[in-house]
């Protein structure tokens, strides 16, 4: 093949991609002087990314099978842009070899791997093969053809449980199970194979040994049309929930310096089995003593910033100038590692409800300003919507030290003082996550968020007499601001009064807990604060985002939120939400009836799995969801009798639609 057809310079790139990765291609392409292309659907006419770059094109409805898995109009979009070049990002196309060709077939410069690299290491079953051939180790497992539940059956009898049933074209975990015993095979098999074929198009399976107590060890490599071939060092994720990762970190800290150069030796040879071009990663699994090749992502990964910081090289650079038909510009042994990174994924999920999505629109967006070894790769903005339709990322969030300890300690500085409103994150789960003791250890493996769970998302303090204090003055911070706009007259103002003392109370709750109550005492003379049997003096100082309150002599900062009567707090103590009970009286809650089974979000029904009548223990599935590209299972509230199904398997459903009715046994 004519390379000069595959590596040529250009100066007009068309990111095929959303969110945070579409972001962060941008920036550097237009920072080495492209013209930038985005592409977005109708849920994302106003994104982020539709905005940073210099043109951008309708691809077409918000589901992603309709716009950014469509080639056609991905490829005519490029036509009508005069775009030179495609750069995939991770997720939607980014792995896919057709697309790969089709780029190539249209005259396009694919930035990534050729479609024959990508079908020769893309499939988990294939690549395991041709790594056994160039003697990487690997994980005793099947990788056949035959796909029938009785060969896969045998093949997991061999082998022995637990195993790890996965997608051969997956990644993210989707598509992946791990077994334990052989009735929960059947089963395991069949969900897999459907939530693989929604997220990639091919439901075959591999079967591997399920190595206890695992750590997630990959190495960045990338090579050259020159025949050049680099690995940057390695990266640890292991802290991962449901096989998606959640914290990375380089370099690994479980490694020596000879294990480094063993499994970064593996990873070149495994790149090299196919004279690899553009950024890839190698991605093995470790029983702490041994490493194992478990598959070859053929892209750049989310974690890639962590290996940028310890490193100095920019990947996305390295890509484009690799695309250019150029060299690496460096070689192996001028590669430095330099301190340590870590980083952590802000999603738009709830942790205290299962990591359920969350949909709505940003009110407030608020992460620390990138400096002090802190990098932040964001996708969003305040004001943006984010859809039931994609990925649930929003941001991530990466920092750099000189040492581990103080890398991680940055990252949850930055945590702390993160505050994203309007919809439900994942930012004090992470910042729990990183303050746990065998993290800052190292004591740890695949499996310890889910063994941790309980810990990691215990319910926030209650509040004391710090956030009552702040709640109030929030409160009169915000009046006054109200009244400020307004032309009003000084009888409007907090505070003044020319005689005498007034007295205003309030009362805040937490969920359906009891009310607690302060009293304001004010007018002549300084004003007051009764909490209990105590009577504090106060003051406060607007800033931005929040106020300095400084109560009986101590001053803290806070940083507030307020919508309507529902207001969020952040002090020395934690994050707060506490609910102003109305004091003209008249408040209602609306309770659903707790035997109705409702959409909690947007999404589609995958599968049914009791019928109309059956006797259902608590906690017993009903039907499977799939909201942003995860199935979320439903199930009985508690013991009964399935009354009703209302959907059926294909159904698109919105947030709030009753699906099923269970009838209470009355035991």
């Amino acid at each position: 093949m004519d390379r000069s057809k595959l590596y040529r310079r250009f100066r007009t790139l068309l990111i095929a991609n959303r969110g945070e990765i579409a972001c962060r291609v941008i920036r550097t392409a237009r920072a080495m002087g492209l013209r930038t292309v985005a592409v977005y659907s109708e849920a994302d006419r106003d994104a982020m990314h539709v905005a940073l770059a210099d043109e951008a094109v309708l691809l077409g409805p918000a589901r992603a099978r309709d716009s950014y898995l469509n080639v056609e109009r991905l490829i005519e979009a490029a036509r009508k842009t005069g775009a030179e070049a495609v750069h995939p990002g991770y997720g939607f196309l980014s792995e896919n070899a057709d697309f790969a060709q089709a780029c190539f077939e249209a005259g396009l410069v694919f930035v990534g791997p050729t479609a024959g690299m990508m079908n020769a290491m893309g499939s988990k079953s294939g690549s395991k093969a041709l790594m056994e051939k160039a003697g990487v180790p690997l994980v005793p497992g099947y990788h056949g053809e035959a796909q029938d539940e009785a060969t896969l059956a045998k093949a997991a009898d061999k082998i022995g449980f637990p195993i790890l049933v996965k997608a051969s074209a997956g990644g993210g975990g989707r598509g992946m199970r791990i077994v334990r015993s052989a009735a929960e095979l059947g089963p395991a098999i069949v969900s897999a194979k459907r939530e693989a074929l929604a997220a990639f198009g091919d439901d075959r399976m591999l079967i591997e040994k399920y190595v206890d107590n695992p750590r997630h060890i990959e190495v960045q490599v990338i090579g050259d049309s020159h025949g050049n071939l680099l690995s940057l060092f390695e990266r640890e994720c292991t802290l991962q929930r449901r096989h998606q990762k959640v914290i990375e970190e380089a370099p690994s800290p479980t490694l020596n310096a000879a294990q480094r150069e063993t499994v970064c030796a593996a990873a070149r040879k495994a790149a090299g089995a196919v004279n690899y071009v553009g950024a890839g990663t190698i991605e093995f699994v470790s029983d702490g003593r041994d490493v194992f090749f478990i598959e070859m992502n053929t892209r750049l990964q989310v974690e890639h910033p962590v290996t940028e910081l310890i490193t100095g090289i920019d990947l996305v650079e390295w890509q484009l100038r690799v695309a250019f038909g150029e060299a690496l510009p460096l070689k192996q042994d001028e590669i430095r590692l330099n301190g340590h990174a870590v980083e952590a994924r802000v999603y738009a999920e709830n942790p205290t409800k299962n990591f359920m999505p969350s949909v709505g629109r940003i009110s407030t967006w608020r992460l620390p300003a990138e400096a002090g070894g802190l990098r932040i790769d964001a996708g969003y903005r305040e004001g943006d919507a984010v859809s039931p339709y994609y990925d649930a990322m929003l941001a991530k969030m990466i920092a750099w030290a000189p040492t581990r300890d103080v890398a991680i300690e940055r990252l949850n500085r930055g945590l702390e003082e993160s505050d994203v409103r309007g919809i439900v994150t994942n930012i004090p789960f992470l910042s729990a996550l990183m303050t746990h003791p065998k993290v800052r250890t190292n004591a740890i493996d695949t499996g310890f968020i889910e063994r941790e769970l309980a810990v990691l998302t215990q319910a926030a303090p209650a509040p004391g007499e710090l956030e009552l204090c702040a709640a109030v003055a929030a409160i009169l911070n915000d009046e006054q601001q109200a009244a400020r706009a307004q032309a009003g007259s000084p009888w409007q103002t907090f505070g003044w009064q020319p005689v005498g003392r007034r007295q205003r109370n309030f009362a805040f709750r937490v969920g359906h807990g009891p009310e607690q109550k302060i009293t304001l005492n004010y007018g002549s003379g300084p004003a007051t604060l009764v909490v209990g049997e105590r009577e504090l003096a106060f003051t406060t100082t607007a800033k931005e985002g929040g106020f300095d309150l400084t109560l009986d002599g101590v001053k803290s900062q806070v940083a507030a939120v307020i919508d309507g009567h529902e207001l969020y707090l952040r002090t020395r103590n934690g994050r707060f939400d506490l609910h102003w009970v109305d004091p003209f009286g008249g408040e209602s809650e609306e309770q659903a009836g707790e035997d109705k089974i409702a959409a909690p979000l947007p999404g589609t029904v995958v599968a049914v799995l009791a019928e109309e009548g059956a006797k259902l223990e608590k906690g017993a599935p009903i039907l499977t969801l799939e909201v942003m590209k995860m199935e979320q299972t439903l199930r009985a509230p508690f013991a009964g009798v399935l009354k009703s199904i209302k959907c059926k398997v294909g159904d698109i459903v919105q947030e709030g639609v009753e699906l099923a009715v269970v009838e209470p046994s009355g035991e």
